[in-house]
């Protein structure tokens, strides 16, 4: 049993007059020409924002936003929208500081007022972020007196703020915020004694990305849907044609193996029984329906077709846990969109427990206006998942108390 999280409520600021805060968020946000396109990241944050404001904290917020080279700053990458956009959900000014690695950051931080909030600038300007430097971790560290993270979507990385960071401070300083409490109770909470039957459904490009996670679900799942591009590969090792669909040739034995697993523990494998196809893979293709689990050689598989809908949708309905994680198609065109918004339907349908983990299944259910009508929508990807596999993830494991 994994030791006991540290929450907010764990936090004891009694012995402080207005105690500082080093508070990581997940502000990895999409932008375009220097706009915000999707606050999902930013209202998922305010939570924590406004409980520590209330305690009378002083916050110093941080984050990464895209991959910049690690060599300092990057317009395109600035967190300068990201902080207007904070300003304006909380009402306050957000002082957005790019020198904060500099001697006078912690005179800045100590005549913080009341109606001002402290925004770092790109950790990821910063190459010492990514390495989890500990000198680095120090500097950032420097006049906080407590530490919180409550950054989800970056938990399954080593990066410094993650995990160096939070190290300078004694373990009753540190600790988790409401999004990161409120996905690892979901994430984990669901497959503690999940009641059967559970549903797994994949997709996306690669069953590469997913090996740990696809092996992982043959052991507690009662049924596995397939779909997205990954499909391809499986229906290819069954003895399907596929057409010019992607396929991974490389990955083959170990399509057999995770099919060898399924039926050695009776889970069930459901795959595409019909296809949505296009000659060429190009935006304004028109959708050519391919009615039988084969597709001619000319064409392409870009979605699932209307009878592998159905077919999805009423394993879904009918189960007791489900979790999604890969789109059923090319959900960004319209012409390909249909078999992931059938999915997504089909949970908003089901009775039991639906998760949503992360990534572009999250982009879709969101894109459809589905978000609120299933039980969570993670807000991390690559760290839903490997939480979901069983792997402690770095960010969390030092938020754990000893039981």
């Amino acid at each position: 049993m994994a030791a006991r999280l540290r929450t907010l409520t764990d936090l004891n600021f009694s012995e402080y007059n207005r105690p500082v805060v080093f508070l990581r968020l997940d502000l990895n946000v999409p932008l375009k020409n220097g706009v915000v396109t999707d606050e999902t990241r930013i209202t998922a944050a305010l939570p924590a924002i406004k409980w520590l404001l209330d305690k009378g904290c002083r916050l110093v917020m941080c984050s990464h936003l895209g991959r910049p080279k690690g060599d300092g700053y990057e317009k395109e990458f600035s967190l300068a929208p990201v902080g207007e956009k904070l300003a304006a959900h909380l009402g306050k000014e957000v002082l957005l500081c790019g020198d904060y690695l500099t001697d006078g950051f912690e005179r800045i931080v100590q005549q913080l007022d009341s109606k001002q909030l402290i925004l770092l600038e790109n950790l990821r300007f910063h190459k010492q972020e990514q390495k989890g430097d500990k000198e680095f971790a120090k500097i950032l560290a420097k006049g906080m007196d407590f530490y919180v993270n409550d950054a989800f979507g970056t938990c399954h990385r080593a990066d410094a703020s993650m995990v160096a960071v939070a190290e300078e401070f004694p373990l009753e300083r540190r600790a988790a915020g409401f999004l990161v409490q409120k996905e690892i109770d979901f994430l984990e909470g669901a497959f503690r004694n999940p009641q059967a039957p559970v549903t797994a459904i994949f997709g996306g490009a690669k069953v590469s990305d997913k090996i740990a996670i696809l092996q992982k679900f043959t052991a507690i799942a009662n049924n596995m849907i397939i779909g997205g591009a990954m499909a391809y590969t499986f229906l290819r090792y069954m003895g399907h044609t596929v057409g010019k669909s992607r396929v991974e040739e490389d990955k083959m034995s170990l399509v057999g193996e995770i099919l060898k697993a399924a039926e050695a523990r009776k889970v069930k494998i459901i795959l595409p029984i019909d296809h949505l196809c296009a000659s060429e893979f190009a935006e304004g293709t028109p959708a050519i329906q391919c009615s039988t689990a084969d597709i001619p050689d000319h064409l392409m598989g870009l979605d699932i077709g209307p009878k592998t809908v159905a077919l999805f949708a009423d394993v879904i309905r009918n189960s007791k846990v489900v979790v999604w994680n890969g789109p059923m198609g090319v959900f960004e065109w319209d012409a390909f969109a249909s078999g992931s918004r059938g999915v997504a339907e089909a949970l908003t349908q089901c009775p039991g427990a639906t998760i949503v983990g992360g990534g572009d299944s999250a982009a879709a259910i969101t894109a459809f206006g589905l978000a609120e009508k299933v039980s969570h929508v993670s807000t991390g990807g690559g760290a839903s998942m490997e939480l979901l596999e069983g792997k402690e993830l770095p960010g969390i494991k030092v938020l754990r108390a000893a039981l």
